[in-house]
């Protein structure tokens, strides 16, 4: 039987685990820097600081100004004292059918108490109603969590008993969210700098915009004195976007929801550059995707809302000209997105090149441009 390009094994690719990137580069402009051409095919070898090289005036960079909230957390189960981890996820909606619905509703109302939702791991069987008490960082007793409603995907509902703001809980709790191939997602002290963009603005990512770390303030004032235009837009990048893809056809996946948001000025200036005939460089996949929700009638459209869009082959592209993105998991819907948009052929030779050398992959790693 042939695999088609619904099949999720058409997205899967052996990967030598010595090039999964552990740490950042001291230098984020040496990282090597993939240009896929999509017309001529043509592949070169660069690096980050060339990126300016391939801007023209007439164009504008987009950039997911989120900020990664330090949503990996480590507690006491109150009941049994057995130990507990976690990862918040989001300020919950009553439910996830209600949080799926809310995707394609802007006007649904949600319950006003201070629900997070989040997932985690101990031993043995977690119940409803049980309680666990956070460490801070220190490893000290502090806030404690009430355990409520558990989801088919094992996201749980729950209530911490304070009426602190859920960022100043986190702030004091949380940890880095490092990802588990990254020292099997145990933090440093760096991360705390590294794991962030610097130009995160908005609370509410539990994943960095990976493609973002490649960008000093050093870069982004070198792209502005060429004369082309920085427009930052908002996603807060949950699980799902780095989650493989758990059935066997794209067909049959349920794609997770993220908060995007684009304001009206910001899409006028990006409908403009391009009505003027620039090109929109998208800063990673979750600037795609935000992009393409709000352009999907062919202008770029305010939006403030969850997004479940799902990009993949046949896509139709209506608001992205060329991404800039960091090298991802097979069988990801990050991959899925990448492929549509570059070309199957062209991005497996362009994976395949950067494994021959020696590219280093995912998060911490180094980047490809497909223009």
């Amino acid at each position: 039987m042939s695999i088609t390009s619904d099949d999720v094994s058409y997205y899967d690719y052996d990967l030598p685990k010595e090039l999964i990137a552990q740490q950042p580069l001291a230098d984020r402009d040496a990282a090597k820097m993939m240009v896929v051409n999509r017309q001529t095919g043509a592949i070169e070898h660069r690096q980050v600081g060339d990126f300016i090289d391939l801007l023209t005036p007439a164009d504008v960079v987009v950039l997911n100004n989120t900020k990664v909230v330090p949503a990996r957390l480590i507690g006491v189960r109150v009941q049994t004292g057995g130990h507990w981890e976690g990862l918040f996820l989001e300020l919950a909606i009553e439910s996830c059918e209600l949080r799926v619905a809310s995707c394609e509703n802007d006007n649904i109302q949600t319950n006003s108490t201070p629900r997070w939702r989040l997932i985690g791991s101990t031993r043995g069987k977690l119940l409803p109603g049980e309680r666990v008490q956070l460490l801070d960082v220190n490893g000290r007793p502090d806030v404690v969590l009430r355990f409520e409603t558990k989801a088919p995907d094992a996201s749980w509902t729950v209530v911490p008993e304070s009426d602190e703001n859920y960022l100043t809980i986190l702030d004091r709790v949380g940890r880095v969210p490092i990802p588990p191939y990254i020292r099997n997602g145990q933090m440093e002290e760096s991360d705390i700098n590294n794991y962030q963009t610097v130009f995160a603005q908005v609370p509410g990512a539990v994943a960095a915009p990976t493609a973002g770390l490649h960008f000093s303030e050093e870069t982004l004032n070198k792209i502005r004195q060429k004369g082309v235009d920085i427009e930052y837009v908002t996603l807060h990048v949950g699980i799902g976007t780095f989650k493989p893809i758990s059935v066997t056809k794209l067909s049959e996946h349920e794609m997770h929801c993220e908060y995007a948001q684009i304001d009206a000025a910001t899409a006028e200036k990006l409908n403009q550059r391009r009505y003027a005939g620039g090109r929109l460089f998208a800063i990673g996949t979750t600037s795609v995707r935000t992009l393409e929700s709000a352009g999907q009638s062919g202008e770029i459209l305010p939006m403030a809302k969850q997004t479940n869009l799902f990009i993949k082959q046949p896509y139709t592209f209506k608001a992205v000209d060329a991404i800039l993105t960091n090298f991802h998991l097979p069988k990801s819907t990050l991959l899925v997105m990448i492929r549509a948009f570059g070309g199957d052929e062209l991005i497996k030779e362009a994976y395949r090149q950067a494994i021959e050398n020696k590219y280093r992959f995912y998060s911490y790693g180094d980047c490809m441009v497909i223009i």
